[in-house]
């Protein structure tokens, strides 16, 4: 069967014209994709390997504080993921510096790491792997009720009731 009858040979009668740029319309509003709002963790769970004697060890950590495997000192700046009912998004922003023979400290890593892709943006060292394995304890989950305003009604009082509304008989 041909699109609104134009392949068939068959001329569009005026209500098919009509309905072709509402159908156009409709098509574009359903290609947009829905937003995914991010929530705000407080703790970045990592997982890091020394590669030399295969230790594993899961450190989590409090964003802004600094968490230590061996000589890698571990500081996650923010930590975001997505509702359960959304797809799995889970990031951070980390920054990882090494204590050096000599006390000094050397940041070998500085950026973005995914959850659902540890090879993305990986730490690039030859002794150590850190990676990125989930974020906990949400701070800020999206559609939460905001705390109430000072002067605003009382959360466990009853509800400000609204006037009443008089119908106009016509």
């Amino acid at each position: 069967m041909a699109i609104a009858g134009v392949m068939s040979g068959r001329r569009m009668s005026r209500l098919g014209k009509a309905r072709l740029p509402m159908l156009v319309a409709l098509v574009c509003l359903l290609d947009v994709p829905a937003h995914a709002q991010r929530i705000e963790n407080a703790v970045a769970v990592f997982a890091a390997l020394d590669k030399v004697t295969a230790a594993v060890k899961q450190l989590s950590v409090q964003l802004n504080q600094t968490g230590e495997f061996r000589t890698l000192k571990i500081t996650p700046r923010a930590c975001y993921t997505r509702a359960a009912t959304e797809p799995p998004r889970t990031s951070t922003f980390v920054e990882i510096d090494e204590i050096m023979f000599d006390g000094r400290e050397k940041r070998v890593f500085t950026g973005w790491m995914f959850a659902e892709s540890p090879g993305l943006n990986p730490l690039l060292h030859p002794v150590f792997d850190v990676w990125l394995t989930s974020c906990s304890q949400p701070q800020r989950v999206p559609g939460a009720k905001a705390p109430p305003q000072a002067g605003g009604p009382a959360p466990d009082g009853p509800p400000p009731e609204e006037p009443r509304r008089r119908r106009v008989p016509r």
